[in-house]
């Protein structure tokens, strides 16, 4: 369900939670991976593979089968297809796809599935949970980053902070 046409009910791990799940992790899937240059997916993965010690996979079976790449890395058709399990899913998929994607993540081992910015399907949340894995949705994994690591202005996001330190996280 669309994040306009439902009630929100799940209440998913707060900012130092989300925070610490960041800091766990040290590989990222993405599924829905785009190599268009204007697409969120390719707009991410250029900020974590250029920002961040995260090691990146790719899924899209479109371009897994043309064989393609996405930022110098292999494009997978699938979780499964993973030489890897990663540590946390980030998925640019249609909310209806997400039970579907939460079920090969746990498949494939991951801890997080973490759905963008205006993806919410609070089925999907729930599955996710009950396989004991961390569940996020309707935020952005490059932004929580940036936040968390004093990068927001490097985006171009108004802070509010002014100061001539870059700030520090403990």
């Amino acid at each position: 369900m669309s994040t306009d046409t439902m009630q929100r009910s799940w209440v998913g791990p707060s900012a130092p939670e989300r925070l610490n799940i960041l800091r766990s992790t040290r590989s990222i899937a993405i599924v829905g991976a785009s190599d268009k240059t204007a697409r969120a997916s390719y707009f991410v993965a250029t900020y974590l593979n250029s920002s961040t010690g995260y090691d990146l996979y790719f899924i899209n079976p479109i371009l897994a089968a043309k064989g393609a790449e996405i930022l110098g890395h292999p494009v997978y058709a699938s979780l499964a297809d993973l030489p890897v399990a990663p540590d946390l899913v980030e998925v640019f998929r249609k909310a209806e796809d997400t039970p579907g994607i939460v079920e090969e993540a746990h498949q494939a081992g991951a801890k997080t599935v973490w759905l963008q910015l205006g993806i919410w399907n609070e089925e999907a949340a729930g599955l996710a949970e009950s396989y004991g894995m961390h569940a996020i949705m309707d935020r952005c994994v490059k932004i929580e980053h940036a936040r968390f690591h004093g990068g927001l202005h490097l985006a171009g996001f108004n802070t509010g902070v002014v100061s001539s330190k870059r700030q520090v996280l403990a």
